[in-house]
């Protein structure tokens, strides 16, 4: 389908990667894999055939499609939404004219002449083709995807170029995936989406009919839609079958063989130069010394890159806060004519890790700027508790840093009692290294601001901090860093994140906001979304109950109604699908689970027994009693322990017999 042989590319003096070989096979789901600056955004560009490589051949089959996604850049204009996108189909639009025309000609053509028997051949070939290709669905297809993708009807009308350089990029991967090109290149698709149409796009892409290759810093997004990941490292491509969970396993392991391989060869090394300077002067060794040389000339030198630094970083914890952090009573906010939120009602508690969620526009952001204060609700109130302190991290962030201000001196005033070493290695986190720490703020890019402003909030928190889509312009690195920070802090969170994987790791609690109203949910992403399908099956439960009961009874010509040998739809269990697949996070929290469970339940088992055999030896009256409620504790404890192994190891099973 397409290769890669002996591929090279540099930029500049700095070679990206060498002697890279790659099969890129027909329906192939790949992602493309690689620390920053590392050529992954330019080999995605030699693919398209938008640059060429510097050493190497790069093969394509004829008549071969491919679609390209850039990061950003793109920008539309001149059309409406919906006519941008029916310009994919401007071959099939093409056939249609002519199908038309040449119905047409056959209704005034005479049936006998050779004019009107070309006419009616071409006019069949045509439909057939037409009809193969689905052409009586461009509409719907449209439709379909602009919907998924997060466009209302009202907007398929709109021109595009009202759409900010977000919903730009939306319109461009609309075009690509209607064009179901043989191979799609998608450089980070998921930048600009929520979370709602992030999995309809996961959803499209796992029925996708041909192959694509993915680079993304969303672990979840790649796990559940790659089957094959490609890593860019040590200047090489390493092919590793699998998801992203996968490749990460892999790779420690190959990493391991290839640190073994490299002490042998030092060891060889070591033992030919040894003998080469012990026998160098003596003549009588000449012929020896000569072949070691040879030999060692030889090798080729096995190199190992400096890995990047693992960082763990810590929060200063601040000061506590009370229990109840936030409090909201009745919130309504309007702007103008336009009502965003309604009759909100809810809690939020100290320690709580409160993720927000819904579409975009829903007022996820306006939810956000109300308990900061930066915004006041047009009716109700939202309080904060004692001694809460806020942090409030927005998408434009750094619209309030001081330009003049250098970076590293900045977040050295920002940081209360953190090294300037440990400061340089979070900066390193957050893709600032080198000369950049001593860079001005103002001569940074928006999305390199708000990355630092992020850094800047880590090493002076408040108790409470909202962070609105922190995870944008981050890489998997940075976001680990600051996962593993929040998560470790003793303070409050809520924030908004387009991040499946982010969401899963830190969220205890789930506020929905949707149609103005919000609703919470215990428990992280996953926990939410069994929710909502639980409450899907239950109302279309509810819709067949209402109409079997509706449907008159069909009778026979003696009245009755007839006896059917057919089995009778289960209305109980009409909502209950074949079992879904956990997402990988999810499982692997279950298997640890029932691990733990597996050495809980022996020793309760055993502190029972121990219960009771000191029960048959009298004490007092007072002792009898304790140590009889203790055993019934104990009981029902191994009851519920015992019920939640047994239905964790039933879903399990499922997920084995769906792999």
């Amino acid at each position: 389908m397409l290769s890669l042989q002996n591929a090279g590319k540099r930029f500049g003096p700095r070679i990206l990667f060498l002697e890279a070989n790659w099969l890129i096979r027909s329906k192939e789901k790949t992602a493309l894999v690689g620390a920053n600056g590392t050529g992954k955004s330019t080999l995605m560009k030699v693919l398209a055939g938008l640059e060429s490589l510097d050493y190497g051949v790069l093969q394509q089959t004829r008549g071969m499609s491919i679609g390209y996604l850039p990061q950003e850049g793109l920008r539309l204009a001149g059309r409406t939404v919906f006519e941008e996108c029916l310009t994919v189909f401007d071959e099939l639009r093409a056939m249609e004219g002519e199908i038309e025309h040449l119905g047409g000609q056959l209704s005034v053509l005479p049936h006998e002449g050779p004019e009107y028997e070309a006419a009616a051949e071409r006019y069949s070939m045509l439909q057939e083709r037409f009809h193969a290709l689905d052409g009586y669905a461009l509409d719907a297809q449209v439709g379909s995807v602009l919907t998924g993708l997060g466009f209302t009807k009202e907007d398929w009308s709109r021109q595009t170029d009202e759409f900010s350089g977000g919903w730009q990029m939306r319109i461009a991967l609309a075009k690509l995936l209607l064009a179901k090109p043989n191979l799609l290149l998608l450089d980070e698709p998921t930048n600009h989406l929520d979370l709602e149409t992030r999995n309809w796009l996961e959803d499209y892409l796992r029925t996708y009919p041909f192959g694509y290759i993915l680079i993304s810093h969303d672990r979840y997004f790649l796990d559940v839609t790659i089957d094959r990941t490609v890593e860019i490292w040590n200047k090489r491509l390493t092919i590793y079958q699998g998801n992203y969970s996968k490749y990460l396993t892999q790779k420690e392991d190959r990493r391991a063989q290839l640190q073994a391989a490299y002490r042998n060869q030092r060891e060889q090394i070591e033992h030919l130069e040894a003998f080469i300077n012990r026998f160098r002067a003596q003549a009588t060794k000449a012929r020896q010394v000569q072949s070691r040389i040879k030999e060692l000339e030889k090798i080729e030198r096995i190199e190992i890159p400096e890995e990047e630094p693992i960082i763990h970083f810590n929060f200063p914890q601040p000061p506590p806060s009370g229990r109840m952090v936030v409090e909201a009573e009745n919130v309504a906010k309007s702007y103008g004519a336009k009502p965003v939120l309604r009759g909100v009602r809810f809690n939020i508690e100290r320690g709580d890790r409160v993720a927000l969620v819904g579409v975009n526009g829903a007022g996820k952001s306006t939810l956000i700027r109300l308990m900061t204060g930066v915004e006041e609700p047009t009716a109700g109130t939202i309080r904060l508790g004692h001694n809460v302190l806020s942090e409030y991290f927005a998408q434009d962030q750094y619209k309030v840093l001081d330009g003049e201000a250098r970076m590293l001196e900045d977040m050295s005033r920002a940081a209360i009692k953190v090294p300037e070493l440990t400061l340089r290695s979070l900066l390193g986190c957050f893709l600032f290294s080198g000369d950049d720490v001593f860079k001005p703020l103002g001569v940074l890019s928006g999305g390199e601001r708000n990355r630092y402003a992020l850094a800047r909030i880590l090493v002076s928190p408040s108790n409470f901090l909202l962070l609105d889509e922190p995870t944008n312009h981050l890489d998997m690195r940075a976001k680990d860093v600051l996962l593993d920070a929040l998560a470790a802090f003793s303070g409050t969170v809520v924030f908004v994140s387009h991040d499946r994987y982010f969401i899963d790791r830190l969220a205890t609690r789930v506020l929905e906001v949707e149609g103005g109203t919000v609703t919470s949910h215990e428990g992280n992403y996953e926990d939410y979304l069994r929710w909502k399908e639980a409450q899907s099956a239950g109302a279309s439960t509810i819709t067949a109950a209402r109409t079997t009961l509706a449907a008159p009874p069909s009778t026979a010509g003696n009245g009755t109604v007839p006896h059917s040998d057919q089995p009778q739809p289960d209305v109980e269990n009409a909502g209950k699908d074949r079992p879904r697949r956990l997402n990988p996070i999810k499982q692997k929290q279950m298997e640890e689970r029932c691990v733990y469970l597996e050495e809980e339940i022996p020793r309760i088992e055993a502190a029972i027994a121990h219960t009771e055999e000191e029960l048959g030896v009298y004490v007092s009256a007072q002792e009898t009693q304790r140590l009889t409620t203790l055993a019934e504790e104990l009981r029902m404890q191994l009851i519920a322990l015992t019920a939640e192994w047994e239905d964790m190891m039933v879903q399990l099973d499922e997920q084995a017999a769906l792999s």
